[in-house]
């Protein structure tokens, strides 16, 4: 990801404190014109302000362009593309980007005031970290919950395992360096769900992540126009198959990556199955049926596959909303 060589934008509201890491902010923006004010005001109201806010419109066919440009501070910078794609948004957003630390941010999410500012210091503590990231809460459906992540702050040992049963990154709690983005690339264009997971593979494969368990991201599971709600047929090179190795390595790093590229790999299935996509459930099942670990998962789209397509998309919705509610009874 090439270094954007315009004069950096100028402002009164600018990081304050000495030496502090400069953030811009990656907002990929596609069709939420109900939520991204409330985005950018969370962006605006940071303790640590960014040195900017490049949102990237994909397309948008509602409002939602309109109502970022209305936004009245100097941070924010609108650009417009035809639609490509989240994927191709955020690396446009990078590729236009200022700073050295990319803040991931989706249209639909906000940020507590002090996110910026806990991530500011574990930059502080952790310079070679490849990700920073911090726990979530949930904005369902029946309420706010905490995001099931780790507890203890600081570099992650083995983030492979601790993905198994936690969440350690997702987009919206994460900064990656610009370092380390020219170094490996961005996020795969064309990949219509898992995108973030391909690149944490990429990212995790050779740099460590740094966690801080406050909560100070709110991520929505109620926002209009959700991506898993979305299908159309991917058309991308990219492919969760780029990362596979022989299924059992003798190396428990190694492992425990399979384990995880079989998870997301497996996660993904279930739901392009559950819309009708039999022919990739098939090829996961062929190529991540090693799993040990995630054999649950493996299960349940073997037997997706097994039923008849139009039955699929409820049994799936049934499913998912009886496991969402025993597992926050603690069931």
């Amino acid at each position: 990801m090439s270094r954007n060589n315009s004069p950096s934008p100028q402002s009164a509201h600018s990081n304050s404190l000495p030496h502090a890491p400069r953030f811009s902010v990656i907002i990929p923006l596609y069709n939420k014109e109900a939520e991204i004010e409330a985005t950018l005001r969370s962006v605006l109201a940071q303790t640590l302000q960014p040195l900017e806010i490049v949102v990237v419109d994909d397309g948008s066919t509602d409002g939602s362009a309109a109502i970022v440009e209305r936004i009245d501070s100097p941070l924010v910078r609108l650009i417009r593309q035809a639609n490509a794609g989240e994927c191709a948004a955020r690396n446009r957003a990078m590729s236009e980007a200022h700073g050295d630390y990319f803040a991931l941010l989706d249209a639909d999410d906000t940020w507590k005031p002090t996110f910026l500012e806990e991530i500011a210091a574990l930059i502080g503590e952790h310079p070679e970290c490849g990700i920073y990231s911090t726990a979530f809460d949930i904005h369902s459906p029946t309420g706010i919950v905490r995001g099931n992540c780790p507890t203890s702050r600081g570099v992650v040992e083995n983030f492979w395992q601790e993905s198994m049963s936690r969440y350690v990154t997702i987009p919206s709690a994460s900064v990656l360096p610009r370092s380390v983005v020219e170094e490996l690339g961005g996020f795969p264009v064309g990949m219509k769900m898992g995108g973030d997971q391909y690149m944490w593979i990429k990212v995790v494969s050779h740099h460590k992540v740094c966690f801080s368990p406050k909560a100070l991201c709110n991520y929505s599971m109620v926002a209009s126009n959700r991506s898993s709600a979305i299908y159309t047929p991917e058309r991308t090179p990219f492919s969760l198959e780029d990362f596979l190795l022989p299924p059992y390595p003798s190396h428990k790093e190694d492992l425990w990556r399979g384990e995880f590229i079989a998870k997301c790999a497996i996660g993904k299935a279930l739901t392009l199955t559950a819309k009708g996509d039999s022919e990739f459930g098939h090829r996961v099942v062929r190529n991540f049926g090693y799993t040990r670990h995630y054999r649950r998962g493996l299960i349940k789209l073997r037997l997706l596959l097994l039923l008849p397509r139009p039955l699929r998309p409820t049994i799936h919705a049934l499913y998912n909303r009886l496991a969402w509610r025993l597992a926050h009874k603690g069931l």
